[in-house]
């Protein structure tokens, strides 16, 4: 799996989420951060996390979460490693 087409799907999953501005998922890069340019609460981020499992077919563990940065590319990296972890 290529880094953009997780990306493509994770901003899938942020369209689902009410409190994201759709406007402000146009142009979502690596370096785009949740609660900065897209004004993600801190407690919506477990939400997404979820969703994104369930998106990805995968399960983090709480290790994983643990140490999530809040930028893009942070889930991207989590998610590859725990896809590449099978």
């Amino acid at each position: 799996m290529e880094r953009q087409e997780v990306i493509d799907g994770l901003i899938e999953v942020l369209k689902t989420v009410r409190m994201i501005d759709p406007e402000r998922l146009v142009g979502v890069t690596e370096e785009t951060d949740f609660m900065k340019d897209l004004t993600v609460p801190s407690s919506e981020l477990i939400n997404i996390v979820a969703k994104v499992e369930q998106k990805f077919d995968i399960e983090f563990e709480d290790d994983d979460i643990d140490g999530l940065g809040s930028q893009v590319k942070d889930v991207v990296d989590l998610i590859l490693k725990v896809k590449a972890r099978g």
